[in-house]
């Protein structure tokens, strides 16, 4: 896809999105219903089950909305990681309570500290973490400057707020002429997929099971861009 058809595409796609957002209340809760509905026959025809994926309060809505139209399925989460008020609701919602993949204290030693934001915490570890396969991709953090796969964007989104350049980009110096500060520690985005999303996507696997995710656009970050990108219900 050519540059200027990319952009056409994102602006469609973010004009699509602002739309479903203007709807009226009662037409997105009749949206949802219908949704859910679709995507429980189509795992069965596909022979699979469905449960919850359950964190905090987003989620939790989403359990009570499917459980209110007649859907009831098992709900999941790695309830200790949670605050202890949010475990009292998994408890009493009857959340099917999972270990954690790895221990904290192991992961911070071995990937690194999930400062920020995830975002910013995986762009970071890519540039602690340099090779010759993601060398475009550091050079678009560094400078906002994007390869063949960014479609050739100038200041893109893809550059780290100066603020966290002048803290963490250090590794870049000699690569791009610039004078940054390296920390004395690893980051790394990969927290949640090893203390939540593994222990979750192995019992999904176990019970031949698909998850319902529940979560805002509003938000931001990445959760609002993959949600442009790939759309929602």
């Amino acid at each position: 896809m050519e540059n200027e058809e990319w952009k056409a595409e994102k602006k469609r796609k973010k004009a699509q999105m602002a739309a479903m957002q203007a709807l009226p209340y009662k037409v997105k809760v009749k949206r949802a219903e219908l949704r859910a509905i679709e995507f429980i026959e189509k795992l069965d025809d596909m022979g699979l089950e469905a449960h919850v994926s359950v964190g905090g309060l987003d989620s939790i809505v989403l359990l009570m909305f499917l459980r209110k139209i007649g859907i009831d399925v098992p709900a999941i989460s790695v309830s200790s990681l949670e605050d202890k008020s949010i475990q009292k609701v998994h408890k009493a919602l009857g959340v099917i309570s999972l270990a954690p993949g790895k221990p904290k204290v192991q992961i911070l030693q071995e990937y690194g500290f999930p400062v920020i934001s995830k975002k910013i915490a995986g762009r970071i570890d890519t540039l602690q973490h340099p090779t010759e396969k993601n060398k475009t991709v550091r050079h678009a953090i560094i400078t906002g400057e994007c390869g063949a796969q960014g479609h050739f964007a100038k200041n893109s989104r893809m550059k780290l707020p100066q603020k966290w350049l002048e803290l963490f980009a250090g590794y870049e110096n000699e690569n791009e002429g610039v004078n940054y500060q390296i920390a004395p520690f690893l980051v790394s985005n990969k927290c949640c997929l090893y203390m939540k999303e593994m222990p979750c996507d192995r019992w999904a696997k176990e019970h031949k099971s698909r998850p319902f995710l529940g979560l805002m656009a509003s938000e931001g970050g990445q959760r609002e861009e993959a949600l442009i990108e790939h759309g929602c219900n």
